[in-house]
Parts: structure tokens; C-alpha cells; sequence
């Protein structure tokens, strides 16, 4: 099957796995006839999947896996595959159809995920912000994406609805913010201190986990890329144009243990609030 027309970034994830591919075909010391003669077909198919020009099935990298004699990299390939047309949504598609929608696009992940970890060395997680935090990002960030003010109170309104998630069912949250989280002000100083106060809020809350990475920390990670990981079955990372879905098992591990190393340089209860408390008082 021809793959339609996608953006840079997709091409480039597709090509990726077309490289991995032909590696391990080299690996095996084989070359395109044999390997094409293994898996029974063409050696023209061949050709297109290494150069990344068309869809790969499931059984095609149960194949192609077969006839190199690394069927233990299978798991690893099928995911990749799969993640190639998804990897990378743009946020000029969702865009288009307005915030809301773009709001509306999370509601069936979250509802599915039971444990939620949350990393962020910019803004205040998503399900913790408050109406005002989340118009002042909306309105500086999204310029250009909303076309109504209709649209950007509806967008606030169905992201303050996700945000009830802690609140209700068995989910899990673990939080981790860099203390610079605290400093950033997004919004006035009077919507700054209400988004640090729910923060000071939400501690206690039974099932939610909040640790905050000190300033004086002696590092043993340096601050990376905001993520949030779903279960232990997907990470997402949001970049300036795309948001990024990692589903290979073994990138997911990477990003487990990222976290893991992150959450042991933070601190929680008493020294969390003394973080948070002294960023209100800073914004006078």
C-alpha cells in the first residue's frame, strides 16, 4: 500500500524504521534477493520497504524478522510501526478544528490510563492547572489556533472537565515538577498564585503523589524534555509542532527509568510546600 503524503518529521520516523530494517538485513548477512527468497515475495517489495515507501504489515515484520533470525525484535518493530503514522500529530490538523477539539482528543486516553506519571520542567501539568493559568497559556501559546473567543472558554471549560479526573475513579498520579515550574509566571501575579495555591491543595489528595526537583539539588539527571506516561504502554512529549507518541517497549522503559532517576532527587509533603509557598511570597 503507497503511503499518502505526511509531514517531515513522519517521513523521517518512517525512514528510521526502514533503517532498522535493512540493518538488521545486513546483520544477517543477507541481501535483498535472499532476504526477499526467505520471506516470499518480490525483491521489489523489498526495495520500497527500505526505502521507506510503503506500510508495513504486522506479518511483514514477522518476516522479515524471521528470515534474519531475530524474532525477539519483533515486539519492538511491530510498535514502532504502528506509532509511525501517529508519532507525530500536528497541532496545525488538530488546530483547525479549534481548541476544543483539541481538548476533546485527550478524554478517551485519559479515561483508560490508570496510572498517570507526569514530568515537567516548563508548566504546571495539565489535569493541576487552574481556569487562569490555562487562559493565560491558551491565549499567548495558541495565537492564531482558536478562532472565537467562544472556542477558547469552550477549550477551558473541557480541559477544566479533564482536570476532575483526579477527583473521580481509581486513577493514580504521580507528579514531578522542576522548581522552575514554580517560578515561570504564566498570567498575573493574582492567577500565579492561585495556580501555586491549588497546588498546595492537591497534596493531600489520597491518590496523587506531588514531588518538586529543588533549585539546589545536586543532580543526578539534568532537567530533560517535559513527558507523561500512560500505564507503562505509552509516553507522550510535546514539542513546539507535534506531540510525540513513544509506544516501542524499550523507549518506554527508557522513559520509566528517566522518571524513576528524576523522582529521586525530589522532595515531598513538608518540603514540597516550603517550595511552593516560598514562590507565592516571591510574587509579592
Amino acid at each position: 500500500m503507497s503511503l499518502a503524503p505526511a509531514s517531515s518529521s513522519a517521513q523521517a520516523a518512517r525512514k528510521a524504521l526502514a533503517d532498522r530494517l535493512k540493518d538488521l538485513r545486513k546483520d544477517a548477512q543477507l541481501n535483498s534477493r535472499e532476504l526477499s527468497d526467505r520471506c516470499g515475495w518480490h525483491p521489489a517489495k523489498t526495495s520500497r520497504i527500505q526505502a521507506a515507501k510503503i506500510a508495513l504489515s504486522e506479518a511483514d515484520i514477522r518476516a522479515w524478522c524471521a528470515a534474519c533470525g531475530v524474532e525477539d525484535q519483533v515486539p519492538d518493530l511491530i510498535a514502532a510501526s504502528r506509532a509511525v503514522e501517529s508519532m507525530y500529530v500536528e497541532w496545525r490538523r488538530l488546530k483547525a478544528a479549534g481548541l476544543k477539539s483539541l481538548q476533546d482528543s485527550y478524554a478517551k486516553l485519559y479515561e483508560q490510563t490508570g496510572l498517570f506519571r507526569f514530568y515537567t520542567s516548563d508548566v504546571v501539568p495539565g489535569v493541576l492547572q487552574t481556569a487562569a493559568y490555562v487562559r493565560a497559556i491558551m491565549t499567548r501559546s495558541a495565537v492564531g489556533a482558536s478562532r472565537s473567543e467562544e472556542d477558547l472558554e469552550q477549550a477551558i471549560s473541557a480541559k477544566m472537565d479533564r482536570a476532575n479526573i483526579i477527583q473521580r475513579g481509581n486513577h493514580r498520579f504521580l507528579f514531578l515538577l522542576e522548581e522552575s515550574v514554580l517560578r515561570y509566571q504564566l498570567g498575573d501575579a493574582g492567577a500565579m498564585a492561585g495556580q501555586l495555591g491549588h497546588l498546595l491543595a492537591v497534596i493531600p489528595l489520597p491518590r496523587v503523589s506531588l514531588g518538586v526537583i529543588p533549585f539546589s539539588v545536586s543532580r543526578k539527571l539534568w532537567p530533560v524534555e517535559s513527558f507523561r506516561i500512560y500505564d507503562e504502554a505509552r509516553v507522550q512529549v510535546e514539542l513546539v509542532t507535534a506531540s510525540v507518541n513513544v509506544t516501542a517497549p524499550t523507549e518506554v522503559i527508557e522513559y520509566l527509568t528517566t522518571f524513576a532517576e528524576l523522582q529521586s532527587m525530589a522532595v515531598y509533603g513538608a518540603k514540597a510546600r516550603e517550595l511552593i509557598t516560598a514562590a507565592i511570597a516571591a510574587l509579592g
